[in-house]
């Protein structure tokens, strides 16, 4: 009997997918389709001796076979993704469980008019002119075997679509929620378009009940016109069993201002990569992040920042706190083109080790090819302050708790730049509700 590896398992559900797709999207992605799974099959899942890979070891996924989410999706009531809903938050709201969109648990608000926020594949049904323009175009499956997977095998995901001049009045948020007795894997899809001059705030949420073991193959596509203005809150929440990979590709045109604050808190295994692509004068773009590991956790992050063309600022911090048997890994470029004279671009990445058997690699790059820029980055990774430690201990408070003040003092310079407060209060619960394990000592 031949045993079909997990690799060899994607491969074969693809007909499958595509025959469930026929007739519901348009023709070209059926060949695009095709493409990326081809791609996947040629690069296969990528080893620890690929660069890119090189501290981020994946082999516990490519070597579970987790099965496809059921087409219908388990009834999960409203208390199922409360924990992940920011009290007070006012927004339009999309839910997808199991990797299916759930008009259940959904929350339509009314929107200016232009504006669609859906199903994308009921957008692909119903609206493909809106969609085609930009749908795969941002993040390419040729470098990228986890994104070539997901363009083959997505089957829903979020559609949100700002026309020219609008402003949305709240936020759009979406919840990817996956609850399951047997391993399974979703390819969720966003594709975020935001029209020139309009602006929106997004959030991004990935969840799971506690316990459960399941795969997350995420790909998130935003588009920014010329000076549209757009705020990304990316929050990971999977269950500390999971697996998580995804992958955000951001494409800004002339004067956009794009801000994300990506912040990750579960997930067993986790690599998030992110790429922003400045492809024109006078953008602004930032890209922040905030990780915690604890046990034996491993937390990946790799960021691209491309400046394509002149007289644009990047900034980036990543925030890291790991404790116990924990890794983490970030890598962050910036690639400075010929074209992009004036660029000002800053990165730095910190991290607290909060036990001596944690680890941490970090790899800062510049590729820089103009002679008038500015362009610096740094790292440092530590330990908490002993002073500090000791300046609260002199007025009683007891180590533990002196531990947790400092630590969530370093977190909260992430925190703090979440400008929607009830997700910002969120943030800060969730924080403080991990803080008696990172605080361990």
């Amino acid at each position: 009997m031949t045993v079909l590896t997990a690799q060899d398992q994607y491969l074969a559900r693809f007909e499958d997918v595509l025959a469930r797709r026929t007739g519901a999207e348009p023709a070209w992605l059926a060949s695009t389709r095709r493409a990326a799974i081809e791609r996947f099959a040629a690069l296969g899942f990528p080893t620890t001796r690929d660069e890119d890979w090189r501290f981020t070891n994946v082999t516990p996924i490519a070597d579970t076979a987790f099965a496809p989410a059921p087409a219908a999706a388990p009834a999960t009531g409203a208390e199922a993704i409360a924990p992940f809903v920011p009290k007070a938050l006012s927004s339009t709201r999309l839910v997808f469980v199991n990797g299916r969109y759930s008009a259940a648990l959904s929350v339509p608000h009314a929107l200016p008019r232009g504006v669609h926020v859906a199903s994308l594949s009921a957008a692909l049904a119903s609206d493909p002119g809106l969609v085609d323009p930009y749908f795969t175009r941002c993040a390419s499956h040729e470098r990228h075997a986890f994104t070539a997977l997901n363009t083959a095998l997505s089957e829903d995901g979020a559609f949100v679509y700002i026309p020219a001049d609008t402003v949305m009045p709240e936020p759009v948020h979406v919840i990817y929620f996956t609850t399951t007795a047997a391993p399974i894997v979703t390819h969720p899809r966003t594709l975020v378009v935001v029209g020139d001059n309009s602006q929106v705030k997004l959030i991004e949420t990935y969840a799971g009940a506690a316990g459960d073991f399941y795969f997350t193959n995420a790909v998130t596509e935003i588009v920014g016109g010329e000076h549209s203005h757009v705020e990304h809150y990316r929050v990971q929440r999977e269950s500390f069993a999971a697996y998580h990979v995804s992958d955000t590709h951001v494409y800004l045109e002339k004067s956009a201002v794009f801000a994300q604050q990506l912040v990750t808190l579960g997930g067993a295994l986790v690599r998030n990569d992110v790429t922003a692509n400045l492809d024109a004068e006078h953008i602004e773009c930032t890209l922040n992040g905030l990780y915690l590991g604890h046990g034996r956790r491993l937390i990946g992050n790799q960021t691209a920042i491309v400046h394509a063309k002149p007289n644009c600022a990047s900034h980036e911090l990543y925030k890291g706190m790991l404790d116990d048997h924990a890794r983490g890994a970030f890598t962050g470029k910036i690639f400075v083109r010929p074209d992009a004279q004036k660029t000002d671009a800053k990165q730095t990445n910190q991290v607290l080790l909060l036990s001596d058997d944690a680890t941490i690699n970090t790899k800062p790059q510049l590729e820089i090819f103009a002679d008038d820029v500015k362009c610096t980055h740094g790292a440092t990774v530590g330990q908490l302050d002993e002073e500090s430690l000791f300046y609260l201990r002199a007025r009683g408070i007891g180590r533990e708790q002196a531990r947790a003040i400092l630590i969530h003092a370093f977190a909260s310079d992430i925190i703090d730049r979440v400008t929607i407060e009830p997700l910002r209060a969120a943030l800060e619960s969730a924080l403080l509700a991990q803080l008696p394990k990172e605080a361990r000592g």
